[in-house]
């Protein structure tokens, strides 16, 4: 494990109370209503009251990456404020992920949503199963876009993600029209 100095490391402030940490996550659907299971996901993961979400982007709709032959995606980002370390974050999304109903049959196969932790902080963390930052951010226009929308100054790898995105292809990849009101 590689944790560097700074923010996000699960800390605790002074008085004992956890650390509040900003985290980006990114969000996917290919299987039946996208919209509602993106906003479906981002309920699930706040319902505790230990994720707070600070922004959300629009909906992207994207086309499959990695397994090309499966319907479209819909993408979306969130920044959210939270007290959980980074390893109960990524429990947190895979319970939200296993409790709609997503089965891992197919590395970057058809998923009723996704839920990948994209950045925790300043934390950089290398282990088997959770990397931070993620590391395949800066090839994918799908977490770019919406990404670049709710942080444009974000650092990934000495240039922000709204440079990043203008130099990747686009092509298939837009916004829809309006940021979704959450749910309630």
């Amino acid at each position: 494990m590689v944790v560097q100095p700074g923010e996000g490391a699960g800390r605790r402030a002074a008085g004992g109370a956890a650390e509040t940490v900003e985290a980006i996550l990114g969000l996917g659907s290919n299987m039946g209503d996208k919209a509602v299971n993106l906003g479906q996901a981002i309920a699930l993961l706040t319902a505790p009251g230990d994720v707070a979400v600070a922004a959300r982007s629009r909906n992207w709709r994207t086309p499959p990456w990695g397994v090309t032959d499966q319907d479209w995606f819909l993408n979306a980002c969130v920044r959210v404020l939270t007290t959980l370390p980074p390893r109960a974050l990524l429990g947190r999304c895979q319970e939200v992920e296993t409790a709609m109903g997503r089965v891992r049959t197919l590395r970057w196969g058809p998923r009723i949503i996704d839920v990948d932790i994209l950045t925790f902080g300043r934390l950089r963390l290398a282990e088997p199963d959770l990397v931070v930052p993620h590391p395949r951010i800066a090839e994918r226009a799908f977490v770019l876009g919406p990404l670049a929308e709710i942080a444009p100054d974000l650092d990934i790898d000495g240039r922000t993600a709204a440079e990043r995105w203008a130099a990747i292809d686009r092509q298939g990849v837009y916004p829809l029209a309006s940021v979704p009101s959450p749910p309630g």
